[in-house]
């Protein structure tokens, strides 16, 4: 069972997605991811983007952690559904509606957002299911890397065995970590 690390809603059982259709990132992951984050600053009052959010686990350990806003994106009808379930459980223990959910195509979502001349994000999490194409996953970084703040952080969650995303104009690798199978990208905003 997922649970919330720490932070406001730390220890809080998350709900999970039934069925195999989404890879949850293990505690392990999270913890050295979100040590990580909070080393470089990059957790309270940012402006969180949880893209293929699956159960939300990211996002609202986010929230947890005390960012300012949090918007989990999944298309998925059962994942976003859980999705909510998980964002209601941190809007009320932090007391206020921090996360929220959008139903939509991430590609949708974000060239909805890029024509509504929507803020910019401080930190961007992408965890896309394995039969997202290298091709779809630089698409979707091409539209993303415009929304992002000065000093975004952008992570990219993928299987060990697939090959560093390719990275559009604007944004760069500046680290990346093997656990397992998993593989953390770490991207930021040229020029940083």
């Amino acid at each position: 069972m997922s649970r919330i690390i720490a932070g406001a809603a730390g220890g809080s059982p998350l709900v999970s997605v039934p069925g195999d259709g989404t890879r949850p990132t293990t505690d392990r992951v999270k913890e050295a991811l979100f040590s990580r984050l909070e080393s470089m600053n990059m957790l309270a009052g940012t402006r969180v983007l949880d893209l293929y959010a699956g159960s939300g686990s990211l996002g609202v350990e986010s929230a947890s952690r005390g960012a300012k806003s949090v918007e989990l994106v999944e298309f998925n009808d059962k994942a976003a559904a859980v999705c909510q379930r998980n964002a209601e459980l941190v809007n009320k223990t932090v007391g206020s509606k921090v996360v929220t959910v959008q139903r939509s195509r991430v590609e949708t979502f974000l060239a909805r957002v890029a024509d509504a001349g929507v803020d910019q994000w401080d930190l961007v999490f992408m965890d896309p299911p394995y039969p997202l194409t290298e091709t779809e996953l630089s698409l979707v970084l091409d539209l993303l890397a415009p929304r992002l703040s000065p000093y975004a952080v952008v992570v990219v969650e993928r299987s060990s065995r697939t090959p560093e995303p390719t990275w559009p104009a604007g944004l760069d690798r500046f680290a990346e970590k093997k656990y397992g199978e998993t593989r953390l990208w770490f991207a930021e905003p040229s020029g940083q």
